[in-house]
């Protein structure tokens, strides 16, 4: 792959797909306030409906597996479909029970994309994987900007009872990609002569795997906090609804400049040095924001939002580093842990919330956050740049 050049068409079709997916799945957060006040249910119930969307992701190694055996395009087409269909019921959901339902089919609908499509842009991305996963990464973030744009908008228009009318926009996503991504031809990397074992690839990746969970896991507060329950701090601190839809969208337009960015840079600084600066800098930002007022915020949301999000794909090339013929496996690894570890961190901030308030939560997080920075200091120096 690395005598290979960077397939910019190719990348960029991939990346186009992982924008109309997100827009779906970044419905969650802006709505999750008229959930509460609907349904009444607590904070912590609202944010557990994240975790169910994330459940799925305890399968990914086992669907990386099979990934790695099939064609992986056809997993990617139709998981937009699946996804739309699902949060764009929630609003006539008549109950928790079935909200719940709908969010795990999401969550299905996430793991058939996520696994396999960073696959697919490494064989797509030539020598210049961190690039590849900055515009791949991209997509993910300007469709968490725009997610919350249109789901408002069609509260506004239809309430939001009627935004079943998104659905159809979902299905037609994917007949789309169905007549791009069928044009990619994808290697499987799996048929070698000296085929290495999945329980060797396993063994050998453990370490790695371990320190990149705790990046994860000191981090996931802080992303849970200025994500999933951004509008909910926003709304509980009077703010209208539209005003902290339109936080959320400015929080995601930053991490997309910061998620295109800090792919190319750690191509050239090195992923270590790259995930040193940031997990030095989101502490120092999510301080002051929470201790702030007026419109200094906004260019301190700006700034959380460009380095929260920068981590992205610096982490995802840094498994794609590995030239393993097993790569759906190890992405699937990742996914999980990332996931898994979010999931524990948007429950204890629900959990919090519900006990001592946002305010008071989000400045443990701020601090939790410090042990991010150890962890850096234990991944190993690889070739991009260090």
């Amino acid at each position: 792959m690395s005598k290979q050049r960077f397939n910019l068409k190719n990348v960029l079709t991939v990346s186009l797909s992982h924008l109309f997916h997100d827009i779906y799945s970044s419905f969650l957060a802006p709505v999750l306030p008229l959930l509460i006040s609907k349904l009444g249910i607590s904070v912590f119930q609202a944010g557990f409906l994240d975790v169910i969307r994330q459940i799925p992701s305890l399968l990914n190694p086992l669907l990386g597996i099979i990934a790695d055996r099939v064609s992986v395009r056809y997993l990617i087409i139709i998981a937009p479909a699946i996804t739309a269909i699902s949060m764009s019921l929630l609003g006539i959901a008549p109950s928790y029970t079935i909200i719940v339902v709908l969010i795990f089919m999401a969550g299905i609908g996430s793991m058939l994309f996520h696994v396999p499509a960073p696959v697919m842009i490494k064989q797509v991305s030539g020598d210049r994987i961190g690039k590849g996963m900055s515009f791949y990464m991209l997509g993910g973030e300007l469709a968490r900007t725009l997610g919350p744009l249109i789901i408002l908008s069609a509260i506004s228009l239809w309430t939001l009872e009627g935004t079943w009318r998104l659905a159809p926009f979902g299905v037609a996503a994917s007949i789309i990609l169905f007549f791009r991504l069928r044009k990619i031809k994808v290697v499987n990397l799996t048929k070698t002569e000296n085929q290495i074992s999945i329980k060797a690839t396993l063994r050998e990746m453990a370490p790695f795997f371990t320190t990149i969970a705790g990046i994860i896991f000191f981090r996931a507060g802080l992303k849970a906090s200025l994500t999933i329950y951004l509008p909910t701090y926003l709304t509980m601190k009077g703010s209208s609804l539209w005003i902290a839809g339109a936080s959320l969208s400015i929080l995601q337009f930053a991490g997309a400049a910061g998620t295109f960015l800090a792919g190319s840079i750690s191509d050239k600084i090195g992923r270590k040095n790259a995930l040193l600066i940031i997990a030095i800098a989101n502490p120092l930002l999510m301080w002051l924001f929470t201790h702030i007022h007026g419109w200094l915020t906004i260019p301190v949301l700006i700034l959380n939002g460009f380095f929260l999000f920068g981590s992205g794909p610096v982490l995802l090339a840094m498994v794609h580093d590995h030239n393993s013929e097993h790569m759906s496996l190890l992405n699937g690894i990742y996914m999980t842990i990332s996931f898994v570890l979010s999931s524990i961190m948007i429950m204890s901030v629900g959990y919090f919330t519900d006990k001592i308030g946002l305010d008071n939560t989000y400045s443990i997080i701020t601090f939790f956050a410090l042990g991010t920075i150890p962890f850096v200091f234990f991944l190993k120096n690889n070739k991009q740049g260090d």
